[in-house]
C-alpha cells in the first residue's frame, strides 16, 4: 500500500475511462483542457488516479460498440461521492504531428476520426501528445466527495487531503499485452 500526501488525478470522459479499465484502450490524446492557461499539454506527474468526467462526453464522437455504452448522466454536484476505480502510469508521450496521423491513431482509439480531427485542429497553437497509460484496478475504489476545485476542463486535479492511501492494484492487461500495444503505437506514429 502506498502512502501519499497528494494524489494526482487524471481527467477524461468517463467511457474512456471505462474503455482504458477493461483493457480496450491505452491511448488518450491530450492537448491541454479549456481552463488550463499554458500554451503546452503540461504533465506534473505521470502516475494518477483517473478521474471519470461526463463534461463534454458524446456518444457522436465515439466509435462503436462505445458509443452504445455511454448513457445519460450528469456532472456530479458539490458533495456527491464518487468512486474512482483504476489508477494509471504515463508510460509515454508521444508527439502527434504529420497528415497521416489519424488514419496512423485510427486502430488505437475509440473516437471517431471526425473528433479526432476536430481535436488535433483545436488550439492549432498547442502541440499535440499521444499518452499510452499502463492502467491498474484498485482492489478497492477509493472515494472522494466532488468539491469545486474538480470542476472545470482541466486534464490534472489534485486529491489532496481527500484519501491518503492507494490500495492494492491490479493490472488491467499484462506486461506482455501492454509492451505488444504500446510497439503497435509508437511504430503508427512513426510511419505515419
Amino acid at each position: 500500500m502506498t502512502t501519499a500526501t497528494q494524489l494526482w488525478a487524471l481527467k477524461e470522459w468517463a467511457i474512456a475511462v471505462e474503455a482504458l479499465g477493461a483493457g480496450d484502450l491505452i491511448l488518450l490524446v491530450r492537448k491541454g483542457g479549456i481552463h488550463e492557461s499554458r500554451r503546452s499539454f503540461n504533465m506534473p506527474c505521470d502516475r494518477a488516479l483517473l478521474f471519470p468526467t461526463y463534461e463534454h462526453q458524446q456518444a457522436s464522437a465515439l466509435r462503436s460498440p462505445f458509443r452504445a455504452a455511454v448513457t445519460p448522466q450528469t456532472v456530479p454536484a458539490l458533495g456527491d461521492v464518487m468512486s474512482l476505480h483504476y489508477w494509471a502510469e504515463v508510460t509515454h508521450q508521444l508527439p502527434l504531428t504529420g497528415p497521416g496521423i489519424v488514419e496512423a491513431l485510427h486502430p488505437f482509439h475509440i473516437w471517431t476520426d471526425d473528433w479526432l480531427v476536430e481535436r488535433l485542429a483545436w488550439k492549432p497553437e498547442r502541440p499535440a501528445y499521444a499518452l499510452l497509460l499502463r492502467v491498474q484496478r484498485l482492489v478497492t475504489p477509493v472515494d472522494i466527495t466532488y468539491q469545486a476545485h474538480h470542476q472545470g476542463c482541466r486534464s490534472w486535479i489534485t486529491l489532496q487531503d481527500e484519501t491518503t492511501e492507494l490500495p492494492n492494484r491490479v493490472p488491467v492487461l499484462s506486461d506482455q499485452d501492454y509492451r505488444r500495444q504500446v510497439t503497435q503505437i509508437q511504430a503508427a506514429i512513426a510511419g505515419e
